[in-house]
């Protein structure tokens, strides 16, 4: 059974706050000039969706980016999957299914389309109004650092307070982006986890265009339900 849940939380993707690096300044520029030197990546990935702490769905594949604004995720397990952002539309292909849904990149709101930073120079420092060590959190491997970001318009007026959209990225003292954590509403996380990146590789040529099947019918508009999506 596949579910939905409230996904734009994600762009925290986007941004780094500067006080952070006061804080752990090597990780941080070791992080930034490892993906913005690159042109193309490409890296497996772990995708976990949970409702109220409990597992609901689990996916796995590959995933690769290129600048400017193209990434392609290839779900393999357990079924075969596209996500496909061409710099101009977002494409989800469900061979099952025999259905493509294609939709305008700035219409979407994915969790995954604001991974975007990875295909672009956009500095880290737009969208997070408080980032900060977060000494709760267990990352993956005792020697990562795992840093809390609140949105900006998440804050409280009032107090000062968070009022919610908080996602966390845990990235290696080289500067890999290993897991990002991401809480949205109603109980609800997405979890990827990344390994094996792959800076620069060769990739195919027209890896970043879709041609839909002959047999596949096209719907034009919002995303399906599921894991890592938005009705």
């Amino acid at each position: 059974m596949k579910h939905s849940a409230e996904l734009t939380i994600l762009l925290f993707l986007l941004c780094v706050a500067n006080a952070l690096w006061a804080d752990s300044p090597q990780t941080l520029k070791n992080f930034e000039g490892r993906y913005n030197s690159a042109r193309s990546m490409q890296a497996k990935f772990l995708e976990r969706y949970y409702e109220n702490g409990k597992l609901v769905r689990a996916e796995a594949g590959e995933a690769y980016f290129q600048r400017p604004g193209k990434m392609r995720w290839e779900y393999e397990s357990p079924e075969k999957n596209t996500f496909l952002v061409d710099g101009k539309y977002v494409w989800f292909y469900s061979p099952a299914d025999h259905t493509v849904t294609r939709m305008v990149v700035k219409q979407s709101e994915d969790w995954r389309t604001p991974l975007a930073f990875l295909t672009s120079h956009v500095k880290l420092s737009r969208i997070c109004s408080q980032l900060t060590p977060d000494a709760t959190a267990v990352p993956a491997n005792p020697e990562d650092v795992v840093y809390a970001c609140t949105m900006r318009g998440t804050i409280d007026a009032a107090d000062g307070r968070a009022k919610g959209k908080t996602a966390r990225l845990e990235i290696s003292p080289e500067g890999e982006l290993r897991r990002i954590v991401a809480e949205g509403e109603g109980g609800t996380t997405v979890e990827f986890t990344f390994g094996n990146w792959k800076f620069d590789p060769q990739l195919a040529r027209g890896l970043f265009q879709f041609t839909p099947p002959s047999d596949a019918v096209i719907v034009d508009g919002l995303l399906p339900e599921g894991p890592g999506m938005r009705q």
